[in-house]
């Protein structure tokens, strides 16, 4: 792990080194290759380093939830605007239906934030041509229903079984560069079960699938 991240950020040094050259800096087309260069490589670092956070919080099995009151409507608007620019860049069509009347539970916002931004995140990745995704909210049997639905390449019934599991990664087909579902999924699944919630997805190959979270109103004191 040490060497994979070793490895990105000593790409960034040489290549912000090499813009400072003058020669460079003549040529538009050798400083271009190079900001694309840190550009990928800091995309590469920064997946690194949330692998690394949530494979920690993982192996950590007996680790706590930092409880506060969170609105999940607010949240969900937060989690949408922080992804805005990336939103934009993939020409992605975003509709927020919230329309849960109950929409304020106990639970750990920073980890909730996280939950929203791996399915968000994961919908965009795997939606290649015209996404269109859409977050719902609604209540249902003392329960917040939050769904993230999406137009991509969707999920076989075989691969759905697996997708929850840790480091399992989705076969992507002509896709590339997707760094998989594995991780995050497995890291989503452990922290909605950890505020006594559910999580499933429903899926149809060359559709699109759709992840639903179930979470409760009221936590168990520990």
């Amino acid at each position: 792990m040490t060497h994979e991240l070793k490895t990105p950020i000593s790409t960034i040094s040489l290549a912000c080194e090499a813009l400072g050259d003058p020669d460079v800096n003549r040529s538009s087309k050798m400083a271009e290759n190079y900001t694309r260069m840190i550009s990928e490589e800091n995309k590469r670092l920064a997946q690194l380093v949330e692998n690394v956070l949530q494979s920690a919080m993982l192996e950590k099995s007996d680790f706590q939830l930092q409880l506060t009151n969170v609105d999940i409507h607010q949240l969900t608007e937060k989690v949408v605007k922080s992804m805005r620019m990336h939103i934009d860049r993939q020409k992605v069509t975003m509709h927020l239906k919230l329309n849960a009347s109950s929409h304020v539970i106990e639970g750990d916002i920073v980890h909730l934030t996280n939950v929203i931004s791996n399915l968000v995140d994961n919908a965009m990745k795997y939606t290649p041509e015209s996404p269109e995704i859409t977050i719902e909210t609604r209540n249902q049997g003392g329960q917040i229903c939050l769904s993230v639905t999406d137009n991509g390449i969707g999920i076989s019934k075989d691969q759905q079984k697996l997708v929850f599991e840790k480091m399992y990664r989705v076969p992507t087909g002509n896709i590339h560069n997707v760094k998989g579902f594995g991780l995050g999924l497995s890291y989503v699944k452990t922290v909605v079960e950890k505020h006594k919630g559910s999580i499933k997805i429903v899926s149809d190959p060359g559709i699109g699938s759709t992840f639903m979270v179930a979470l409760p109103y009221e936590q168990e004191k520990s």
